[in-house]
């Protein structure tokens, strides 16, 4: 069988989710990585630091000759049989380290060596990422956007959820955007959050659609920060507007935020943890609009979940996030989107309910 050669090509790597064994160390992965890579290094953290001021003091060779002196026989069985577990698991992957230099060139050698061949990535992590970050550059300047835009509870995440060509920021940020948006797991890094965000809108202009979906978002989504091509983009696109009755929006909110997430609490941590942590996070979010409710609200807000929350009294919880709730749409968030949809006003193309704002988007 011919050995499969080394790769600069990367765009099929992202629309088809190829594999990809990431060399580098465990610290550089955890600033950024690729959302179909897996981290299993040459060098640990300890090692790569080592290596690398002995390579600024002393040169390649030198390096290559202390890397060689660390790789033990026991340390280099254990990565040898971690990569080809790899292998064995995803024979159509790549390998990549940092720059696709001596780190992946050693490791094919060594997988070589046992029988198995791994083409690398050529210019490695580097080069992919300034693929990703052009690309939305490119596709931000180039494509054709509609935003979904809608007071708060009208369901504009959902929405996205039932159509086809949407980018859901919130889930890539794994963050509604709001002092009630945290989410279980916490959120990526910004790499991370910008690698994915390309791959979908990669993969959105290779299915030809004709326009892309967003939800109407400001610049930060919780931590993560929006490329500002595809801010400026956001800004120029026309938008649609979800409609719906105070009561409706409440329901909705409530579910979200208070059944939904108490379920994914337990589901993540268990009953007895999951309903503690859930208590934290309805506590937090409440400490975020405390300046919006007022310091007496507040003050009586919070002390009477805490005892609904003490005492398991869901349906006591559920009613004081309900008031609590209409009193900031009403007296915050409902003034504030209708300020920000006035400046907006002549963009704005189409108005509906929810179903009918899915009809129209699917329509496009």
């Amino acid at each position: 069988m011919a050995r499969r050669p080394n790769s600069n090509d990367y765009l099929p790597l992202f629309l088809n989710d190829v594999p990809l064994m990431d060399v580098r160390a465990p610290i550089e992965f955890d600033k950024g990585a690729f959302p179909c890579s897996e981290n299993i290094p040459l060098l640990d953290d300890k090692q790569r630091e080592q290596i690398g001021t002995h390579y600024k003091n002393a040169g390649q060779d030198a390096a290559i000759a202390l890397g060689n002196k660390l790789a033990t026989p026991d340390i280099r069985e254990a990565r040898l049989n971690s990569w080809k577990r790899f292998v064995e698991d995803h024979p159509e992957g790549y390998l990549y380290c940092f720059r696709g230099g001596l780190r992946s060139r050693v490791t094919q050698q060594w997988l070589t060596e046992a029988g198995m061949d791994v083409p690398f990535i050529e210019g490695g992590y580097k080069a992919m990422r300034r693929f990703l970050i052009d690309s939305i550059d490119e596709i931000a300047t180039s494509a054709s956007f509609q935003i979904v835009g809608g007071f708060t509870g009208t369901g504009k995440t959902p929405l996205l959820a039932e159509i086809d060509n949407a980018i859901d920021l919130e889930g890539l940020a794994n963050h509604k955007g709001s002092s009630f948006g945290k989410q279980i797991g916490g959120q990526p890094t910004q790499i991370n959050f910008e690698n994915n965000l390309a791959i979908r809108m990669l993969k959105l202009r290779q299915a030809d659609y004709s326009h892309m979906v967003l939800e109407d978002e400001s610049r930060m989504v919780g931590r993560c920060g929006l490329p500002d091509s595809l801010q400026t983009a956001m800004l120029a696109a026309p938008v649609v507007v979800i409609e719906a009755d105070i009561e409706e929006r409440i329901e909705r909110l409530q579910k979200e935020y208070v059944e939904d997430m108490l379920v994914a609490y337990q589901s993540y941590y268990g009953e007895n943890e999951g309903y503690a942590c859930f208590s934290d996070y309805l506590l937090e979010a409440i400490e975020g609009i405390r300046r919006r409710l007022g310091g007496e609200r507040y003050q009586q807000l919070r002390s009477s979940l805490e005892q609904a929350l003490a005492s398991h009294q869901l349906e006591s919880v559920s009613g004081l996030y309900r008031a609590a709730i209409a009193q900031v749409l009403e007296q915050y968030y409902d003034p504030m989107y209708e300020y920000q949809l006035g400046q907006k006003i002549d963009r704005v193309v189409f108005r509906g309910s929810f179903a009918e704002v899915v009809q129209y988007l699917k329509s496009e």
